[in-house]
């Protein structure tokens, strides 16, 4: 017996027929560099394999205008998704969300309650130290996780992956 409704499957065939999903990768870390960012060789790897693209990719630090600069950046991009990876814990470093969730126009609540479910598996009750969280800024799906590898392959694997051409298409039309 399939859990899908109807509407949500005839939406998800509807998204398919859009064609690839353009993204934008942004990395928020005081120490990353373009190589040693494994979240974004990942998702690069992901996004390609399902024949999306990466039209923007940038590394920051995790500074309040720096993720409000970039997130302005990659809004005015050709990006249908940006991604953000890092700054959503609690250390006064972590300003990620602060500033997404000031800016974001709609929320999806629940791409963090499942994100934090799902990652509950793996790291126990230190999952809902994450402030994951995801929405939409100027006609952009913006998604942000933690930073660290394990929480980008878990998110992709589970929640972004399954549901980016739907997401793209549903913000889209």
């Amino acid at each position: 017996m399939s859990t899908t409704s109807t509407s949500t499957q005839q939406h998800r065939e509807m998204a398919t027929e859009e064609g690839p999903v353009s993204v934008a990768i942004v990395t928020v870390s005081d120490t990353r560099t373009p190589e040693t960012d494994k979240n974004a060789v990942f998702l690069r790897e992901q996004l390609a394999a399902e024949g999306n693209s990466v039209v923007a990719y940038q590394i920051i630090k995790d500074e309040p205008d720096q993720v409000a600069a970039v997130l302005d950046k990659m809004a005015e991009s050709d990006a249908q998704v940006i991604l953000f990876n890092g700054g959503t814990g609690i250390a006064p470093r972590d300003t990620t969300f602060d500033i997404l969730d000031r800016k974001l126009e709609k929320t999806l609540p629940g791409f963090g309650e499942l994100f934090r479910m799902f990652s509950y598996d793996q790291v126990g009750a230190a999952a809902m130290l994450s402030r994951a969280t995801a929405g939409v800024y100027r006609g952009k799906v913006v998604i942000s996780t933690p930073g660290s590898t394990a929480a980008v392959q878990l998110a992709w694997e589970k929640l972004i992956g399954p549901e980016l051409q739907h997401l793209a298409w549903e913000v889209g039309r």
